[in-house]
């Protein structure tokens, strides 16, 4: 977790004091092995699946994890044999935004999108953002009012800001602080998921 001293020691400008966060979580993440990581996925989907949402949740937005994200992609099997819908950004370069297409098959590896994150091929079914039930949100960052940092493109917050699903940031504990920056443009998430913590506040605080 980032120490709240740490925070106030950086600059009080948003765009400069996330950058600050940002060096500081990864070079958290850094420390952690890679057995570790996946130790932490299991526990954290492990937890996931105890939640009333996943049980309910018919269609799922997903990620593809990078290496230094907790690893939800462990759960696609599991929810492809409910019947769920397995749904991921795919990025559309004609538009330039992200948008939701349907993973057919889990079994197949995906191609690489433009930024090198697996995604669905353009082939595959599409999604209207207002059939998700769950979006599984990853980032940087994460505090405890469900403020969340990205990567910096802004891309992930233009895809949240019209997904009325229930959002869950995912997260490892070293993820997590009290207070982060914000800017007009960032979405909140409606929770949040570690190894070790489930989160609520937002519209799943409500909706049980």
């Amino acid at each position: 977790m980032i120490g709240r001293n740490r925070l106030l020691e950086m600059t009080s400008d948003p765009k400069h004091l996330k950058a600050d966060v940002r060096a500081c979580v990864r070079a958290e993440l850094r420390r952690i092995s890679s057995p570790d990581r996946r130790l932490m996925s299991e526990r954290a989907c492990s937890l996931l699946k105890q939640q009333a949402i996943w049980g309910r949740a018919r269609s799922i937005l997903f990620y593809a994890p990078l290496e230094d994200e907790p690893d939800t992609s462990l759960l696609w099997p599991e929810a492809a044999s409910e019947n769920k819908v397995i749904a991921l950004p795919a990025f559309d370069a004609v538009a330039g935004h992200y948008l939701v297409r349907q993973a057919v098959d889990v079994r197949q590896p995906l191609p690489r999108g433009k930024f090198g994150i697996p995604e669905p091929p353009a082939d595959a079914p599409g999604l209207a953002l207002n059939q998700l039930d769950l979006a599984l949100v990853p980032g940087v960052a994460f505090d405890l009012s469900g403020r969340r940092i990205g990567r910096g493109s802004g891309y992930y917050d233009r895809l949240l800001a019209s997904v009325p699903a229930i959002k869950c940031g995912v997260a490892f504990d070293q993820q997590i602080t009290a207070e982060l920056p914000a800017e007009p443009h960032d979405v909140l998430v409606d929770c949040i998921l570690t190894p070790t913590r489930w989160l609520t506040f937002g519209q799943s605080a409500v909706v049980k």
